[in-house]
């Protein structure tokens, strides 16, 4: 067996449970699908494709699409695989080994990860207790460690807090390198870096199109940033690396706004609900500005209310073994019957241990102590 590259020894892949349940909450996925206007729309160009040939090697009609509807240049704009791929080629070109990536805890993990991957040392700063993100620390990470890129996730992702305007500005006016924001669920906050890019700024915006697009299953993401950054990425991306299909369906997706708008204020509203009714239960709720929503059940054993909610076929997302972020754990917004399927469930759970606890309240202590 051929041994693995030194630094990735102790890496290890992106996981995420997969268990067969009736109610799927764990993925940040959108809960509804796209108009069917939109699939008539992608079947009939489909339809036409001539497969025999390469796909567009510049996207340039979906960048065309995706610049007006941000009101920028299509120039400014840079294309791939999802988010992930758009993030893989940002350090690919301005990461590796010999430089430095910051982020700030606990955020988007594949951030680390993918650095890690090209080879550059990645440096973590602190979140406060509330994963709110201190000024003063923001100034020691960049000050200290001179990071050759820098994310920011916003919303935030685990916690869906999003972060203020004067955040993004401070990371701007201290960062010596390029800072990345991720705006994987933008449309689910109150604002947008994007007013900030420039030609003159080493600033670019990821998005994706798996959320609010309701695209999950054809991956596609891009970013707005500087014409001479994209054109850097150009240097390092595979040639023809977005198919046909995928570039048709992005560029239509663009034209069913009013639809993806409808989406988000009903998840929004969901949100909300989730939100009102976890703190009616007494549980430690973070705000969220995402589709998803981070809690802490206090009292009760994060893994064990996973477990609990798996026996009753809801799945949602167990991080209470992330660092930073013991016994919490979070539940992507689904479509009203699920969400209330899920709250349901949810408060059975924590009935079922509130009643065990005081069955055997020694026991309880002594696996705490343990």
């Amino acid at each position: 067996m051929i041994p693995v590259r030194d630094d990735l020894r102790a890496l290890e892949g992106y996981h995420s449970a997969q268990v067969d349940v009736r109610v799927r909450l764990n993925t940040n996925e959108s809960p509804t699908p796209p108009p069917d206007a939109f699939r008539e729309a992608v079947a009939a160009e489909v339809s036409k494709v001539e497969w025999h040939r390469y796909p567009d090697r510049a996207a340039m009609a979906l960048r065309v699409a995706i610049a007006e509807s941000h009101g920028v240049d299509a120039a400014q704009v840079f294309v791939a695989n999802g988010s992930n791929e758009v993030l893989q080629t940002v350090l690919l070109a301005y990461a590796g080994p010999g430089r430095v990536v910051a982020t700030f805890e606990p955020t988007y993990q594949m951030h680390a990860q993918i650095a890690r991957i090209t080879g550059a040392t990645v440096v973590e700063g602190e979140r406060a207790e509330d994963f709110t993100l201190d000024p003063a620390e923001v100034e020691r990470v960049l000050t200290e460690h001179q990071p050759h890129v820098v994310f920011l996730t916003s919303p935030n992702n685990p916690t869906g807090l999003v972060e203020p305007a004067d955040r993004v500005q401070q990371l701007l006016d201290f960062a010596p390198g390029l800072v990345v924001v991720d705006e994987a669920y933008a449309q689910f906050a109150d604002w947008t870096a994007l007013d900030l890019v420039d030609e003159d700024t080493p600033l670019v915006v990821t998005r994706t199109f798996s959320k609010t697009w309701s695209m999950a299953g054809a991956r596609l993401g891009y970013l707005v940033g500087p014409t001479w950054l994209v054109a850097e990425l150009e240097k390092v991306v595979l040639p023809y690396h977005l198919d046909t299909v995928k570039q048709i369906a992005g560029r239509l997706a663009l034209r069913y706004v009013e639809d993806m708008d409808d989406r988000v204020a009903q998840i929004v509203a969901e949100r909300g609900r989730i939100s009102s009714e976890l703190e009616a239960l007494g549980l430690t709720v973070i705000p969220s500005g995402a589709n998803f929503v981070l809690f802490r059940p206090d009292g009760h054993d994060g893994r064990a209310v996973w477990q609990g909610l798996v026996d009753r076929s809801v799945l949602i997302r167990d991080c209470s073994g992330w660092p930073r972020l013991a016994n919490c754990l979070r539940v992507t917004v689904g479509t009203r019957d699920e969400n209330s399927e899920f709250l349901s469930a949810l408060s059975d759970v924590l009935s079922a241990s509130t009643a065990d606890f005081r069955s055997h309240p020694q026991t309880e202590q002594n696996g705490a102590d343990r």
